[in-house]
């Protein structure tokens, strides 16, 4: 069975000459309400509003999301962090009280006619202000709800606030990380709040998909400890099925505390090189480092990888990069340098990705338009990357014309 996809299966390309997209993206017509803050959530939203959704941000007057004051690396432009700007481009901002009848009841007329709400604050909250699935279920039987916390919504954590560090720190993750005898090392970025919005923009996606077939929405949660644990999957499915298993750290260059050599990162004279998974004797072979053949038996790949490890380190050091890898990569062994984001921006590789684009919030005060360049959706949809020019709403930008639409909306359903 021929399962390649020819150029006429693919059918017409999704941009013209101009750039301008042919078919519609995935989403189009799809309404999401945003009512979470700062980075989990937001995101989640932010990917179903690149694959073609219409975002609406609801946000508190005055204050508005926290996320428009926590800065990314001390950064703000127009008022707004960049860490803001990059995760909430392309949406509306509606500011609304949710503590005020008027705009409760605005914001429950906007879920009587939207398809997606996304909320991530501590349990309960969403419950005291009348917004919870089952309140909002009452308004719109077939609203899709996804909701992120910290910990879940049961057990002793339920209520502690869910903050990425947090969340990596009691998932275990940075003694995975960290080398033996030294510290717990943390993943430099928020991890965790960045895979809870795969997860959450997936579980969204797929019961979008169950409704279409089906007419049945539904309340799709996950957690940030749970994206945490799901990412060490075969730790844990080691850790629960062989009594034997023990955890461990990794060793000297180690990449993994479960892989055997020469898995894991070594000096050069110049920088770094990963060397993958690969035969150690084989790659003794080709970098010319002749007591790796001592270790011929794959079962010493791992009881000896602190060995093997050495021995690398102290061959890889004497040479560039570069001329490792002019031996490695012919000879079809898997590796490759570690690049600073500097030198990675200036690869062609980097380039032919497409990975970033220019948002740019407009502003009658031309001065006070904002320019940025950031990234785009990591997908490519119809063989397209998938940009958007709009930046980050100002808040309550889009109020005013909110308002409108629903009072144009019930005016009609009135009449």
């Amino acid at each position: 069975m021929d399962v390649g996809r020819s150029e006429e299966h693919l059918g017409p390309e999704p941009v013209d000459s101009q750039g301008i997209r042919q078919r519609p993206l995935p989403l189009d017509g799809i309404t999401v309400l945003d009512f979470s803050q700062f980075l989990a959530g937001p995101v989640a939203a932010l990917r179903l509003g690149d694959l073609g959704a219409r975002v609406i941000k609801v946000e508190r007057p005055i204050v508005g999301d926290i996320g428009r004051q926590l800065a990314f690396a001390d950064l703000v432009r127009d008022g707004d962090t960049f860490s803001f700007h990059a995760m909430n481009r392309n949406k509306e901002s509606l500011a609304a009280d949710l503590k005020v009848e008027d705009d409760l009841a605005l914001v429950r007329s906007l879920i009587a006619t939207a398809d997606v709400v996304i909320e991530n604050f501590r349990p309960g909250v969403m419950e005291r202000l009348g917004l919870d699935y089952d309140s909002v279920r009452a308004i719109n039987p077939g609203i899709v709800y996804g909701s992120i916390s910290g910990y879940g919504s049961d057990g002793p954590w339920a209520t502690k606030p869910g903050q990425d560090l947090l969340a990596q720190s009691v998932s275990g993750l940075p003694w995975v990380s960290g080398p033996a005898g030294g510290p717990p090392i943390a993943v430099g970025l928020s991890i965790a709040d960045l895979l809870a919005s795969c997860h959450l923009a997936l579980g969204i996606t797929a019961l979008l998909v169950r409704r279409q077939h089906t007419g049945i929405g539904g309340l799709v949660e996950t957690s940030l400890l749970e994206g945490m644990l799901d990412l060490q999957f075969e730790l844990l499915t080691a850790f629960f099925s062989e009594p034997d298993f023990t955890t461990r750290r990794v060793g000297l260059h180690g990449a993994n505390a479960y892989l055997g050599a020469p898995y894991g990162v070594y000096p050069t004279k110049d920088g770094y090189l990963a060397i993958a998974m690969n035969p150690v004797t084989k790659v003794g072979e080709i970098l010319g480092l002749a007591s790796l053949a001592d270790f011929d038996d794959p079962s010493s790949w791992m009881d000896d990888r602190d060995a093997i490890a050495k021995l690398l380190g102290d061959h890889l050091v004497r040479e560039s990069t570069a001329h490792w890898l002019s031996l490695l990569e012919p000879a079809d062994l898997w590796c490759a340098p570690v690049l600073t984001l500097e030198a990675l921006a200036e690869t062609e590789q980097f380039d032919a990705l497409h990975m970033m684009q220019e948002i740019t919030r407009d502003s009658p005060d031309e001065e006070a338009a904002v320019t940025l360049t950031t990234t785009r959706s990591p997908l490519r949809v119809d063989r397209a990357v998938v940009t958007h020019r709009a930046a980050a709403p100002r808040l309550g930008e889009h109020s005013d014309a909110i308002r409108a639409e629903v009072a144009r909306r019930v005016g009609f359903a009135q009449s």
